[in-house]
């Protein structure tokens, strides 16, 4: 047997071992009490309020309906949260469908089995206490909604000294339950509890906390600045917990790593707060969205604990907080309001880009666009266009702005005044995101490059190069308002080190952007010649990743990331002084596959196409359309305790009712739309105006418009009037058989995005 693929020996004699088992008296009971612990369990929680789907169990098995959980939003517990939160509690379980769930992705339920809790020793009685822990739990939970790019999601916080003190409990039942073979004890960062004591100096203790994002986990979590606390130096903290205030002191032992002195009476308290905050399941704010950046390490340090610092009038400042705009607990302050960002455009020469020559000599049409003389169009926008979408295209965007935040608050400064998630980018990745003001106004979009640990790369529009330039700094420098409620505050992080890669002052640094778009255009990239290191990873870039690489002898900064909704585009940073000969080689090696320089016209068309917006158009300008009307709202991660223009964004987001569509006419050849010509519904009303408008790749006339959302569903018949104006749509009516009067033409809603 088994020499022909069939049964082994050794399963015949587990089978017949297992025979013999089930025959004995002991296996008998202990299925018995598998079963009755089971029953046990389920009436329970029967008795503590909860749903128990068909009707109970009279087997191993039990189903609980979490859906009697509910947040004040309306939100309902799901199965995928009560298991997280149980897990941090020591008890282990499977989220499970219920009948009612249309999705196994977003179950209701959590299933449980008695078969090893039976074997530890556990009865009936055991079991209805370990069902009141679960219940606990469980009803300190808040579940609430969150807004993600793929949709609603189902989240929730517990209750920390709930959590904490059911944690003991399900630590002492365990410990008191049978086991036949000898354990030890795991600790940190398995288990860990609130009354955990740890080994003290002089009735101190010491944590050492680390982690790729402790500085802004610290800024939330503890009252004093991080970005003021140097390595070698100490500040005395308060960490609120809902039990009570904690004071200790916080020392900079390096960028990354802090240790933390505490009184050992205090050292489990701290501890565990700490720890939970970290992961991301406690309140500790009345705002239940909120969560902190994580994950960081809270460890007992074997170095002696700090204890009574002297401070200096400035540093008490620092360590108090008072400038601060939100940590846990804080409590409210008072300062000197600092002035409004104010920005005046500043009439200036037309800027030329390091192609601008070369534009000239590809026959290129140049025009006045953002303070710039660029190329609109080299042969025509139809054909560009199409080169793009069938072949590749190359780009001068050497106008846009190119900016770099260095150093160990780099982060934390970024994340304060953008509205991503910035502590989430891993080296190697990027994310798109918006500047807002404090009224939560638009002064620009962008995106963000994480290059490095401590090196961020950032482009911005053209158009908006100075101001953005100017905010940035002023907000660094701690000059202007960032908090309307507090406008004495100021950012985290004003410590990093912000350079303008397009300034000469760069030197080797100094980067502009190339793009290269199509689906051919990772093949172009690569004809340049490249070693294989390097080829390996630029081939392997997923949309929005980065990498650095030598291609053809050029210093690159390559990013999968774009501006045509191609899903295989770049863009690379290249220094300027190679900026025409980099062009010049991906026109050469790419002429065999279809390549041509694209102007500003078709690089319109195709965003236009792609629904991406245009700042001006699309959010901020005239109009000032703020992000959610844009469309973009998944972009601005409001869990965030803080960042500028958080609280304002979060009721204009309550208030929107108007969102941008795409749309396109339902026949070719009709009257180009414009920005600001108005749309209608089919009973003639207003109830929009076009932002843009364009040829498509098919011919027909595709653009976007801001209309009630009730109208933003796929399919929805909506009219254009164009060369009209939202503030002048007066229409004389001629009596006069012959003359002719103007009518809107028919378009349909596409989907927000191409599919």
């Amino acid at each position: 047997p088994g020499e022909q693929g069939g049964p082994h020996v050794n399963v015949f004699g587990a089978i017949a071992l297992t025979f013999k088992l089930a025959r004995s008296p002991q296996f008998v009971q202990l299925q018995h009490q598998i079963v009755n612990n089971c029953i046990a369990f389920c009436e329970q929680f029967r008795e503590t309020g909860f749903r128990i789907p068909y009707g109970g169990t009279n087997t191993h098995l039990m189903n609980l309906d979490c859906g009697s959980i509910k947040g004040t939003d309306g939100t309902a517990l799901s199965g995928d949260q009560a298991a997280r939160i149980l897990d941090i509690a020591g008890i282990v379980v499977n989220r499970n469908t219920i009948p009612g769930d249309l999705s196994s992705a977003d179950p209701s339920g959590i299933r449980m089995g008695t078969p090893w809790v039976t074997q530890r020793g556990l009865k009936e009685n055991d079991m209805q206490y370990l069902a009141n822990i679960i219940s606990d739990i469980l009803k300190s939970a808040k579940p609430y909604t969150q807004s993600g790019r793929k949709g609603k999601l189902r989240k929730s916080k517990v209750d920390f000294i709930t959590l904490e003190t059911n944690k003991v409990k399900v630590r002492n039942l365990a410990e008191n339950s049978g086991i036949d073979y000898g354990t030890k004890k795991h600790g940190y960062p398995h288990f860990y509890y609130i009354d955990d004591e740890p080994k003290s100096h002089n009735n101190f203790v010491a944590y050492d906390l680390y982690g790729e994002n402790v500085r802004s986990f610290l800024d939330y979590a503890v009252s004093c600045d991080i970005s003021m606390l140097h390595p070698g130096n100490s500040f005395p903290v308060s960490i609120n917990t809902p039990e009570k205030n904690l004071n200790g002191v916080l020392t900079c032992v390096s960028s990354h790593q802090f240790r933390l002195s505490i009184e050992k009476s205090q050292a489990g308290l701290a501890a565990a707060w700490l720890r939970d905050l970290s992961d991301g399941f406690v309140q500790f704010d009345p705002d239940i969205e909120m969560r902190l950046p994580g994950v960081i390490i809270v460890k007992e340090s074997d170095a002696e604990p700090t204890q009574n610092i002297p401070l200096s009038a400035e540093n008490e400042v620092f360590a108090s907080g008072r400038e601060k705009p939100y940590f846990i607990g804080m409590s409210e302050t008072s300062g000197t309001p600092l002035p409004d960002f104010i920005w005046n455009e500043k009439e200036t020469a037309l800027k030329r880009t390091p192609l601008y020559n070369l534009h000239k000599q590809l026959g290129a049409k140049l025009i006045p666009f953002a303070g710039w003389e660029m190329p609109v169009w080299y042969t025509s926008v139809s054909e560009e266009h199409l080169a793009v979408r069938k072949a590749a295209g190359i780009f001068d965007v050497a106008h846009m702005g190119v900016y770099q935040a260095e150093g160990e608050d780099a982060c934390a400064f970024l994340d304060s005044v953008v509205g991503n998630d910035i502590t989430s980018l891993k080296i190697g990745d990027s994310c798109y995101t918006h500047l807002m003001d404090p009224d939560a106004n638009v002064i620009d979009d962008l995106l963000i490059y994480r290059r490095a640990k401590d090196k961020y790369l950032m482009v911005v529009n053209a158009s908006n190069d100075d101001k953005d330039w100017a905010w940035m700094n002023a907000v660094k420098d701690g000059q202007v308002c960032v908090d309307k409620e507090q406008p004495w505050v100021k950012v985290y992080g004003r410590n990093l080190r912000l350079r303008n890669l397009r300034d000469p002052q760069a030197g080797p640094d100094m980067r502009v952007d190339i793009a290269l778009q199509g689906p051919l255009s990772r093949d172009i990239l690569l004809s340049l010649g490249v070693d294989e290191l390097d080829k390996k990873a630029i081939s392997s870039l997923q949309r929005t990743q980065l990498c650095e690489a030598k291609v053809g002898g050029f210093d690159l900064i390559v990013s999968r990331t774009g501006y045509t909704g191609e899903k295989m585009a770049f863009e690379l940073f290249v220094h300027p002084d190679k900026a025409t000969e980099l062009f010049q080689a991906l026109l050469r090696t790419g002429q065999p596959l279809g390549i041509k320089p694209i102007g500003l016209g078709a690089r319109d068309s195709l965003r236009t196409e792609a629904g991406l917006p245009l700042y001006g158009h699309e959010m901020g300008g005239e109009n000032n359309l703020s992000v959610c009307q844009a469309g973009f709202g998944s972009y601005v991660k409001t869990y965030k305790p803080w960042f500028i223009g958080r609280k304002a964004y979060i009721e204009k987001e309550k208030m929107c009712q108007d969102e941008i569509v795409r749309f396109r006419f339902t026949e070719k050849g009709v009257r180009m739309a414009h920005p600001q010509d108005v749309v209608i519904d089919k009973h003639g009303k207003i109830i929009g105006w076009v932002t843009s408008c364009a040829v498509d790749s098919e011919g027909f006339l595709t653009g976007q418009a801001l209309v009630p959302q009730k109208y933003t569903e796929e399919g929805t018949q909506i009219y254009i009037m164009q060369k009209t104006g939202p503030k002048d749509i007066t229409i004389t009516w001629s009596t006069n058989i012959g003359d002719r009067v103007p009518l809107p033409s028919l378009a349909l809603v596409l989907s927000r995005f191409p599919k």
